[in-house]
């Protein structure tokens, strides 16, 4: 049973650096931020969740019915992630390619103490309290001196695919594409530093300070992290209602408001662009039909263009209703991983990809995000994102784009570049 105190707090922004601050102490740390993008479908400004009571940590095998098993039997909120390859379990599928994060499949844990906070307000939730517990934690926490240390970096990135490498690759999958295979695959490529040590709390404060995105997550599971500035839901349920919100088409900004302007209009028409979006719409469709009911599935925006700090992007916005007994878990393992990070059709998209890639993809191109205890759940897309594993030295970011018989290959080369602007930039300096 779950003891609650709300408290009010003058500077919101202050209390999130303390309190994430405070946080660093536990094994287990999940902290996401929506920094108040304006957006109707979030249930809260931020969420901090720390220190399990209760977890899930196993492989691919038979990981949907575990984390089923889990959820239902735990009956309460519960944080972690899926790795994009939990699709070895519902395909016939394998992973074989280079990891050098080595973060397990899939992790949730029940946390002993969690924060929620809407508006100004914050509501600490705490499991198996002692005294006044939260009283003073949260003294504690509004006494931390809430800065962002400005330590010069030196990480030295490397590519694990250098360009002329990526542009054979490329035409490799376009092959595909002319012959028939498949439609459209997500294609991605490694940036990484290898025997290197980050701050990662400051360099997530850093990297959501430049993109400021919807779904920022910062994720500690022991030595491993990751540093999430995310423009992208993968799949949220509240009640019966589901909604997926796929980001394909990407546009750079601009200093000059005419010219930004001008390139969000062009990303809008654009028709490659929008084939991509409109192909992975389909598929969206296609996988929330398998637990909808019927005629239920929606298109409720298309080829929408929303604008972020560091791009313009193209999103669309896809709803369902399913029956009251449907699990919650099994919306899930229907359509993951999700179809702007695989292709179309999906498992063949998924089998080339495998192929091509140099690595692992790991958490990169999965999901964090959390069940409630009414089974309600939020999940982002792991992209525009640090992974660190600390006893490794091991830092990765991974960038990547919708390939389609329409694209050029140096175009979707700097495409991936300005992607991967922001990580680099923090991770340099």
């Amino acid at each position: 049973m779950r003891k609650s105190q709300t408290y009010q707090v003058e500077n919101l922004e202050a209390f999130k650096i303390q309190v994430l601050q405070w946080s660093q102490q536990f094994r287990e740390v999940v902290w996401m931020d929506s920094n108040h993008y304006e957006q109707k479908y979030s249930s809260f400004d931020a969420i901090l969740a720390v220190d399990a009571f209760t977890s899930i940590q196993t492989d691919y095998v038979e990981t949907f019915e575990k984390l089923k098993d889990y959820q239902s039997a735990t009956t309460d909120w519960i944080f972690g992630y899926l790795t994009y390859d939990l699709k070895n379990a519902t395909e016939n599928l394998e992973s074989n390619n280079f990891d050098g994060l080595q973060f397990p499949d899939l992790f949730f844990f029940q946390p002993q103490k969690l924060f929620l906070i809407k508006d100004n307000k914050i509501t600490m939730s705490y499991l198996n309290v002692v005294a006044d517990e939260i009283e003073t934690d949260f003294k504690t926490i509004t006494n931390f001196n809430a800065s962002v240390h400005d330590e010069k970096s030196s990480v030295k990135i490397k590519l694990r695919m250098h360009r002329d490498e990526y542009f054979k690759k490329l035409n490799t999958m376009l092959e595909h594409i002319h012959r028939g295979d498949i439609y459209e695959a997500n294609f991605c490529q490694e940036f990484y530093a290898e025997d290197t040590q980050i701050n990662p709390l400051d360099t997530y404060l850093k990297l959501n300070n430049i993109s400021k995105p919807p779904f920022a997550t910062f994720l500690k599971l022991d030595d491993k992290y990751a540093l999430s500035a995310s423009p992208e839901r993968y799949l949220k349920k509240t009640g019966n209602s589901i909604i997926s919100q796929p980001i394909k088409g990407t546009a750079k900004r601009s200093d000059n408001l005419e010219e930004d302007n001008k390139l969000k209009a062009v990303l809008f028409q654009d028709e490659k662009e929008r084939s991509e979006n409109i192909m992975i719409v389909d598929l969206v469709r296609n996988d929330l039909s398998k637990t909808a009911l019927k005629g239920s599935v929606q298109v409720s925006e298309l080829c929408k263009v929303y604008t972020f700090k560091q791009v313009h992007q193209m999103i669309s916005t896809i709803t369902s209703e399913i029956d009251s007994k449907t699990h919650p878990v099994d919306v899930l393992k229907t359509t993951f991983p999700m179809g702007s990070m695989t292709g179309a059709p999906k498992v063949s998209a998924m089998k080339i990809i495998e192929e091509l890639e140099e690595t692992k993809r790991g958490l990169y191109s999965g999901a964090m995000g959390y069940f409630s205890p009414q089974g309600d759940f939020d999940f982002n897309v792991v992209i525009r994102s640090i992974l660190y594993n600390d006893t490794n030295k091991y830092v990765s970011y991974s960038v990547g784009g919708a390939i389609t018989a329409k694209s050029d290959i140096l175009s979707e080369y700097e495409e991936c570049l300005v992607k991967a602007r922001a990580m680099r930039e923090v991770l340099e300096n």
